[in-house]
């Protein structure tokens, strides 16, 4: 099994209250929680939030489906391309429309982890492998 990358190898420093570095590993941990090598899926959250600046959920949702496409492509992220394209799109307007782009809000919003964990899963296509990645890094300044 290849190894779990983490937050910081991604260049992420996750703190208390940081909403910024909160985004930025929720996207990175969507993109590796799919069927698709970690390697992969970091590129593709490298070209998304670095190179390309999509690094809140307002600049993601305004990125069309054919511009996430293209981003994925050049990390060659093919496999799932345009669903997952679909799927960002939907996260940043889920997190936009009901917690105002914030991941701190959702955690603000739920009474425990398991709550919280709960309101993560009503994102589509984030299941338990997001989550499991999401939360092996953000629950210590998170809870």
């Amino acid at each position: 099994m290849a190894k779990a990358i983490s937050a910081s190898e991604l260049g992420i420093e996750l703190q208390r209250e940081d909403d910024a570095s909160l985004f930025k590993w929720f996207i990175a941990s969507f993109l590796m929680g799919k069927r698709i090598q970690a390697p992969i899926a970091a590129q593709a959250y490298k070209v998304i939030v670095e190179e390309q600046g999509c690094d809140t959920a307002r600049k993601l949702q305004h990125c069309t489906s054919r511009d996430l496409v293209a981003m994925l492509g050049r990390a060659h992220y093919v496999r799932y391309d345009e669903t997952t394209a679909q799927r960002l799109l939907d996260l940043s307007a889920k997190l936009n429309a009901e917690y105002a782009g914030s991941i701190i809000r959702m955690r603000n919003a739920s009474d425990s982890p398991e709550a919280f964990e709960k309101r993560l899963a009503e994102f589509d296509g984030v299941g338990p492998k997001t989550i499991e990645i999401f939360m092996r890094d953000a629950a210590k300044v998170l809870f």
